[in-house]
């Protein structure tokens, strides 16, 4: 029961996270009626929407007055540069609906997103400026945590340059820059991303260090740098499709440079990792012919291509990367 409604809980979070409930409560604690005022709620489902808020471990209360957990307080308030929500908020406008076709999906095997409408999600986000912001604001938010893991754990030391491959705003980038001052890094992704990119390196300060570029990674061989990255990328595409990824950036890399493919892996025994498994099922939502894979999956792609020693190392959360070694 708890796993078959928990779709409840889930848009509970998802409505606060739009309504913008952690960023105010950020502000400062509120009573319930301040509160309610603030957020434009009505008043009759107001106090159990909150109070549902708390029973999730999403909010606290004391003494009637409303506050973020340690938590929220650090993720999901828009005003911190930790803020994850950009993923939540793109789950809310578009995957939960989508998702309600799950089922027509699974026995069809096709797409459930705009293309059931004759759309195209990307052709979509880049004719309009406000939603690809949205989007790449998402890609921040699912992958801050592992590029601060990867910044920690790859030996950055030994290498000068580095790609990421499918930038987005350039979270990894910056991150992996401002932990390694010795490095120097380019974003690969469309022109239209550019302007997006940019703002967000130049708020780190590091528009000096951090390039950006752009290609079409299927028709273009990828720009040349000791260590490429693709962070949520693989898992978009068919298996002929990441075959064909990876021996480009194998042709790209230098005689001992790295390659870095990080996801949600599925665990080798096809058990223990939900979120990976479900990820690939959003693929199918998502894609012509994604799915997500295992360690060992991935690891056999990059021998076969060439990589002549491959490791499999955990990140955070339900993410590990796949590292090869030319």
């Amino acid at each position: 029961m708890q796993l078959g409604m928990a779709f409840w809980g889930s848009k509970t979070l998802l409505s606060a996270v739009e309504l913008g409930v952690f960023s105010e409560l950020a502000k400062k604690p509120r009573e319930l009626e301040s509160l309610r005022k603030a957020l434009g709620l009505h008043p009759r489902a107001a106090r159990d929407f909150l109070d549902a808020l708390v029973s999730l471990g999403m909010l606290q209360r004391k003494g009637g007055v409303y506050s973020n957990t340690a938590e929220t307080a650090l993720f999901l308030d828009k005003g911190k540069p930790s803020y994850v929500g950009g993923i939540l908020e793109m789950a809310n406008s578009r995957l939960y609906p989508f998702w309600g076709s799950l089922t027509e999906g699974l026995k069809t095997g096709r797409q459930q997103n705009e293309s059931k409408r004759g759309g195209d999600l990307f052709d979509e986000l880049y004719r309009d400026p406000a939603r690809l912001k949205e989007f790449c604001k998402a890609m921040t938010g699912i992958s801050l945590g592992p590029a601060r893991a990867i910044a920690a754990k790859f030996p950055w030391k030994t290498y000068r340059t580095f790609l990421d491959v499918g930038t987005a705003q350039g979270a990894l980038p910056v991150t992996i820059a401002l932990a390694h001052r010795h490095l120097r890094g380019t974003g690969l992704d469309l022109p239209v991303v550019e302007p997006i990119f940019r703002e967000y390196v130049a708020q780190a300060g590091l528009s000096e260090r951090l390039a950006f570029a752009t290609c079409d990674f299927f028709k273009d061989e990828l720009p040349k740098a000791d260590v490429i990255v693709m962070g949520h990328i693989l898992h978009d595409w068919s298996l002929e499709q990441k075959k064909a990824l990876i021996a480009k950036v194998y042709r790209a890399l230098p005689p001992g440079g790295a390659f870095i493919a990080y996801e949600a892996l599925i665990d080798d025994e096809r058990r223990e990792n939900a979120f990976g498994l479900l990820m690939s099922l959003n693929m199918l939502i998502e894609t012509a012919g994604g799915f997500d894979y295992t360690g060992a999956d991935c690891r056999g792609w990059l021998r076969e291509a060439g990589f002549r020693k491959t490791r499999v190392e955990h990140l955070v959360g339900p993410d590990s990367m796949v590292v090869g070694i030319k």
